[in-house]
């Protein structure tokens, strides 16, 4: 890690199973490095663990350490699915950095890990009831 602030974390407790956990961060900052202005930024992380998991509390205080440092939007991104990856090893990552506009531009970066070898089954598409059907949802 670049920096002092550890990633806790726990173990996974479907190690067997893949799912996705989401996370929404929307107060991460950071400083803009040619300016030293604040720049704000709504962070969704999601990820399949493998054996580990992120613990929430650490993951808090690792985003709040980048409020005084500055970084470029593709550089901050990329520091922080290259340390989450690191802790936890997951078998897929993706990190989506959606910052607030900047003299008049919004800047998204999206970055992705994905373990070799792990493939995605991809999501369960069930048929809703069709037209004139008599399928009724439990009460």
């Amino acid at each position: 890690m670049t920096h002092s602030v550890v990633l806790e974390t726990f173990a996974n407790p479907a190690p067997d199973a893949d799912y996705t956990i989401r996370m929404t961060m929307p107060e991460f900052s950071c400083l803009c490095p040619k300016t030293g202005q604040p720049d704000f930024a709504t962070l969704k992380l999601e990820y399949v663990p493998n054996e580990l998991c992120v613990e929430l509390k650490s993951l808090k205080l690792y985003i709040w350490s980048f409020r005084g440092r500055g970084a470029f939007h593709e550089a901050v991104t990329n520091e922080i699915l290259r340390d989450l990856v690191s802790a936890l090893r997951p078998r897929f990552m993706r990190l989506v950095a959606d910052f607030n506009v900047r003299g008049g531009i919004y800047t998204s970066v999206t970055v992705e890990h994905r373990q070799p070898g792990w493939v995605d089954a991809g999501p369960v598409c069930l048929p809703g009831p069709s037209p004139g059907s008599s399928f009724q949802s439990e009460s």
